[in-house]
């Protein structure tokens, strides 16, 4: 800038201490936490799309993982799950805190997930994706279920072991094998619509859980629904719908399926 115009400025006017009063932010109704996946690519996209209510928001941190999926790498996860955690809003209110891995927290257990996040969250509420999805069989009544993943057969075997451990019987089982999580991410949304709507056709099956939060299936659900009249959940559905509910936030979604017309059984 020109001296001679920087000379002819007046000095800058102090306007001291302004009034200020505060408000409740952008989360008065409800305050979300996400400990995401370092690989995955959808979980806060399908968030973004369904927690869009006013006065609620979500923050997220990312936790290492192996890209492949294996017992081995998925109960590594452990000991990353406090410190990610506390990495969200340090010493502020979260209402909810949400472990983004359906895999690893059938490996670990629920409550196993949930004592690493009290570690640090004490006085939040907790899900994972398989808590959501099993409050969401619950709420709609889903004694068999189809269950689709991109894991290998030897986690799928243990996904139906915990599902049907709970009381939900898995009738069918399908997996695309895309044990990568880079690649799980990229499987087809017609591919997953074509797999859901096979698998509901099948007479003994009640609802669809697509299982992994890599895949997506926000944007498919209310169409398979209407296709099919069966219920279509994945786990960001299921958690999203649990992390809104756990929070006291009641607000309908129907344009992600008939779970989001519905509150929590009992």
């Amino acid at each position: 800038m020109d001296t001679a115009l920087l000379a002819a400025t007046p000095d800058c006017i102090d306007l001291d201490v302004l009034p200020s009063t505060l408000d409740g932010g952008v989360a008065p109704r409800a305050a979300i936490g996400l400990v995401v996946l370092a690989s995955d690519q959808t979980m806060e996209h399908e968030f973004r799309r369904i927690l869009r209510q006013d006065g609620v928001a979500f923050y997220e941190s990312r936790l290492f993982n192996d890209n492949d999926i294996t017992p081995e790498t998925l109960r590594a996860m452990q000991s990353r799950i406090a410190p990610a955690a506390d990495l969200i809003l340090p010493s502020m209110r979260l209402d909810v805190v949400a472990f983004g891995c359906t895999s690893a927290a059938m490996e670990l257990g629920e409550e196993t997930v949930f004592e690493e996040l009290r570690k640090v969250r004490p006085d939040s509420r907790y899900t994972t994706p398989i808590t959501g999805a099993l409050a969401a069989f619950a709420t709609l009544g889903l004694r068999r279920i189809a269950v689709l993943t991109p894991y290998s057969k030897t986690i799928n075997e243990g996904v139906r072991a915990y599902i049907e451990k709970r009381g939900v019987a898995v009738t069918a089982l399908g997996t695309f094998e895309r044990i990568d999580d880079r690649d799980a991410a990229r499987i087809s949304t017609a591919s997953i619509r074509d797999a859901a709507l096979t698998a509901a056709a099948r007479p003994e099956v009640d609802g669809v859980f697509v299982s992994c939060t890599s895949l997506r299936v926000a944007e498919i659900a209310a169409e398979v629904e209407a296709a099919c009249g069966k219920p279509l959940l994945s786990s960001n559905l299921a958690m999203a719908w649990h992390c809104l509910r756990l929070a006291g936030i009641d607000d309908a979604v129907p344009e992600y399926g008939m779970l989001f017309e519905r509150g929590l059984a009992g």
